[in-house]
């Protein structure tokens, strides 16, 4: 694969999947686009990338402030003339909890970035590449989007919507040449995801250590992925090698399909608040 003379934006590539992502594309010659809200994680991506003979440049936005992610992308179109990969790897994870127990400015700020920030991030560049009737997006959504898992209703949502929009802008920019697919990560041990298994294991009572080893033991490969994994396939789908692929999500999972195992069962808590399950009617 060769990204020479392209210029790609990966978001939220300060650390974690998006760093791997924009190393893998800057090592196959790519320029990349450091975007993340953290300056100083970007300017780290950067830096590791330079170091080891890649270009890259940082730029600070949010991606759930519209006028932020415009100013980004116009500053990448004044400078380089052209943007021919975008990878919307930002995100944020979710409280663990019930959904009955979830607060909605928690369900608020998970689609925020996860599925909002995507939205607003196609929106600005791929009107890019409909003039010039070129160009790829790969959005990274989650194994949580085929197959929603519990406690975790907001983050499966985001997921998910990833998902639908990634089919619809497929669709939509097919006449003008421009491919948009998603990848669905499994679980890849990052700091997203160390912090999501403490978060699991407090709530259901076990160690954290346990919480891993039954994640390990759930994949048909035996292992957690890596960064590496998720981010080759990303390159992959950005590359002419999969020219004739669009509107399609490749799961990358080691052959996990799904954490359907429901929570144990806890006391119900009416809608007054107190720890009964009956209705108002129902209760004496």
């Amino acid at each position: 694969m060769s990204f020479d003379a392209k210029v790609g934006i990966v978001t939220g590539a300060g650390q974690g999947l998006g760093r791997a992502i924009a190393q893998e594309l800057a090592g196959a010659g790519a320029h990349v686009v450091v975007a993340d809200v953290n300056a100083e994680t970007a300017d780290q991506t950067v830096r590791s990338i330079r170091e080891s003979g890649g270009s890259a440049e940082p730029a600070v936005a949010d991606v759930t402030n519209e006028q932020a992610v415009r100013s980004a992308v116009d500053a990448v179109l004044a400078r380089h003339s052209r943007i021919d990969i975008l990878v919307n790897n930002a995100g944020v994870g979710q409280a663990i909890g019930q959904l009955v127990e979830l607060a909605r400015e928690e369900f608020d700020r998970v689609l925020a970035t996860n599925l909002t920030g995507t939205f607003l991030c196609c929106k600005w560049v791929c009107r890019s590449m409909m003039v010039r009737e070129s160009g790829v997006v790969v959005n990274i959504s989650s194994l949580n989007g085929l197959a929603a898992a519990p406690l975790v209703a907001a983050y499966n949502a985001a997921k998910a919507g990833v998902i639908s929009l990634t089919h619809t802008l497929a669709l939509e920019l097919a006449p003008y040449g421009v491919r948009v697919n998603a990848v669905a990560p499994g679980p890849v041990y990052t700091d997203f995801n160390r912090r999501v298994m403490q978060q699991r294991a407090d709530y259901l009572g076990v160690t954290e250590q346990q919480m891993v080893e039954r994640v390990r033991a759930a994949v048909p490969l035996g292992r957690w992925g890596e960064p590496a994994d998720i981010a080759r396939a990303v390159a992959w789908l950005c590359s002419d090698q999969a020219a004739w692929i669009t509107g399609q999500v490749l799961p990358v999972t080691g052959g996990l399909s799904g954490v359907a195992v429901p929570p144990p069962k806890r006391s119900a808590k009416a809608p007054d608040g107190t720890a009964d399950s009956r209705c108002a009617s129902e209760r004496p």
